[in-house]
């Protein structure tokens, strides 16, 4: 049976082989919301990019344009009029867009934070209790928010309080930073430890 001679159609950058072009177009309808190459429905558009001159292009043009510089033309403003194309690499594109949603994540992150509460006049059996908690707080990663609680009459002991808060973050520092010094609130004096980055 004689084969039939290769035909690339009206897709010219489908079929070249330098690694880059191509690619995409496997996955570009699921992996991020851009329209790109053959996918842009536009007859023109306004190319932008490094090098490239900035102006309104015909589709095929600007997909000539991009495909001579083995990049893609991705479709960033697609409501623009008309839409705005930009020639790049999709693939670094994709990856840079996962990168930063990445990082945004991580940001946003919801902190865990743990309490530990002591009284003004904590003894050394109980204090040490607690600070071996803190310590495994801070290591997993969670920050530590340490109170007084004052009853009654006992705000009377509140340099007490303010003194027993310091000595449990200097007995800390190896595993935590103080992210917000011993201040009182109403019959609660409150200092706030974050885990040291390793």
């Amino acid at each position: 049976m004689e084969k039939k001679p290769f035909n690339p159609g009206p897709r010219p950058m489908q079929n070249q082989s330098n690694g880059r072009g191509p690619q995409p177009r496997h996955n570009d309808r699921n992996a991020a919301p851009n329209n790109i190459n053959e996918h842009i429905r536009a007859r023109e558009v306004r190319l932008v990019g490094d090098n490239v001159t900035v102006g309104i292009y015909s589709i095929q043009e600007a997909l000539r344009i991009a495909e001579e510089l083995e990049l893609d033309l991705v479709e960033i403003s697609p409501n623009a009029e008309p839409p705005v194309c930009k020639v790049l690499d999709y693939q670094k594109y994709l990856y840079q867009q996962k990168k930063k949603a990445k990082e945004i994540k991580a940001k946003s992150t919801k902190v865990v934070v743990k309490e530990i509460r002591f009284g003004p006049q904590t003894d050394d059996h109980d204090y040490n209790f607690k600070l071996k908690h803190a310590v495994g707080f801070l290591q997993e990663g969670a920050k530590v928010k340490a109170y007084v609680f004052f009853k009654g009459r006992s705000i009377l002991f509140k340099e007490q309080g303010e003194v027993l808060l310091l000595r449990f973050a200097n007995d800390l520092e190896d595993y935590g930073k103080v992210e917000q010094m011993p201040i009182l609130e109403g019959k609660r004096m409150t200092i706030m430890l974050s885990p040291k980055k390793k």
